[in-house]
């Protein structure tokens, strides 16, 4: 009896125990997999980052050298090598008013095609 009673309830204990084991093991492979993937998207976004990384540092280079120094002064303050001559353009409104103003231009209006047609056949 005893045989019968460790048969009757060792075969549902140790299915139990399968699929505690079995789901375990299902669970511990799906958060490798999810591991994978973030490390896949961690690794493309850190090459992103490196090439935009080497982009500042040339941009980096080129701002502290002398020429790109030199050719913000002279654009923003105005500064000229010698014997430059700097030229300073009024803004547009000032050019419109000192812009002279010509008479005899009329501005010709298009006839929609179908008044042609009408203006043809008259």
């Amino acid at each position: 009896m005893n045989k019968k009673l460790v048969n009757i309830i060792g075969f549902p204990v140790l299915l139990i125990l399968s699929v505690v084991l079995v789901s375990s093991f299902v669970k511990s492979i799906k958060r490798i997999r999810e591991g994978d993937v973030l490390i896949e998207k961690t690794k493309v976004k850190l090459e992103k980052l490196n090439e935009e990384n080497k982009k500042l540092e040339e941009q980096l280079k080129i701002t502290q050298s002398e020429e790109f120094v030199e050719k913000q002064l002279r654009n923003k303050l105005g500064l000229a090598k010698e014997g430059e001559i700097v030229l300073v353009l009024p803004d547009d409104e000032t050019l419109k008013k000192l812009a002279p103003v010509i008479p005899n231009e009329e501005e010709v209006k298009l006839k929609p095609n179908w008044k042609k047609w009408v203006d043809l056949f008259k």
